[in-house]
């Protein structure tokens, strides 16, 4: 379950590509939103009306990149692609929300920092270029050495890249699908550059790809963000027990059934927004046994650890599982 902290108003929204809109989003009384950094999403809560945004006719909770001005105290600006095949948000944001509507709004969660460098290579694909933007905008300000390379269908699908273009020069290197050839990342990312940290978000070919070209670079210089968890290897196909250190409760988690779904069907209630491994909202301590992890999230060094999981997605590989509730 998603809660909102905040309502607000819907300021502008406005076409910036073939098929995405960007929203800007105020408070009704004009006061000061919550402060956010390069690389965090919010939750917005569709409909706040009441109006159906789902199949069950229930509001909706989408996660959204901030692709605007941080130090902007009054605003928020998140940009939305129309999905075709997705679970509703888009088409509601895209047919339904218009300006003065009023959504609900989660704080900013950062599961995507900037963290400190020399210098930074940004790659984005398509609508994976809005938590990128914020990095940018910070790189340039610190004076950091940076370039972008930014890839989509065509030129008139790509948001931003004519603001990126105009603002930043020949640091930004846009490769439209019907213009010009792709990036060739074999040849990018052939040479580790020392101090160097990659920054990608986009679609999954693209994640994968970069994951590979990378793979001889050192630990922890590759940061990604996925729109939603890998296929996943399949999964025990027995149940297993969670118990709950906290209450000394026992819950069985039955094959195709999620441990979030089985710690409600409990009366366990456990904070939860996007229900796909990408947002950590529901991320719980384990105490004992061996977490399966099935999320985007978690780098392979926190999944190593084996402390934490989340349990919209991720399993266990063991008969036992201690979890802190």
């Amino acid at each position: 379950m998603a809660f909102a902290d905040a309502t607000v108003r819907v300021e502008s929204k406005q076409v910036v590509a073939d098929g995405v809109v960007a929203l800007t989003l105020t408070r009704p009384d004009g006061g000061r939103l919550a402060d956010w950094t390069p690389g965090a999403h919010i939750d917005l809560i569709l409909p706040a009306d009441g109006r159906r945004a789902d199949g069950l006719g229930h509001s909706a909770t989408r996660q959204y990149s901030l692709c605007g001005d941080r130090w902007d105290p009054a605003r928020y600006r998140v940009a939305v692609l129309r999905e075709p095949d997705g679970r509703g948000g888009s088409a509601y944001v895209h047919d339904v929300l218009e300006p003065g509507d009023l959504v609900g709004v989660g704080a900013p969660r950062d599961n995507f920092p900037l963290v400190p460098s020399e210098r930074y290579l940004f790659l984005a694909g398509g609508i994976g270029i809005t938590p990128l933007l914020p990095m940018i905008h910070q790189a340039a300000l610190l004076g950091a050495d940076w370039h972008l390379w930014y890839a989509g269908r065509s030129l008139a699908a790509m948001a931003f890249a004519g603001e990126l273009a105009d603002a930043h020069g020949d640091r930004v290197h846009l490769a439209p699908g019907d213009r010009a050839a792709r990036i060739d990342l074999t040849a990018l990312l052939a040479q580790p550059q020392p101090g160097t940290k990659i920054y990608c978000c986009g679609p999954t070919r693209l994640l994968d790809a970069v994951t590979r070209a990378t793979a001889h670079w050192p630990a922890h210089t590759l940061r990604t963000e996925r729109f939603a968890a890998a296929p996943p290897l399949p999964a025990r196909a027995t149940a297993f027990e969670v118990h709950l250190r906290r209450t000394g409760a026992r819950v069985t988690v039955d094959p195709g059934v999620s441990v979030l779904d089985a710690l409600r069907a409990a009366g366990v209630e456990v904070l939860s927004s996007c229900r796909q491994g990408v947002c950590g909202t529901c991320l719980t301590a384990v105490v004992e046994g061996r977490p399966d992890h099935r999320d985007a999230l978690l780098a392979d060094h926190e999944r190593a650890a084996g402390d934490r999981m989340l349990v919209c997605v991720s399993r266990s590989c063991d008969d036992r599982l201690v979890l802190d509730l």
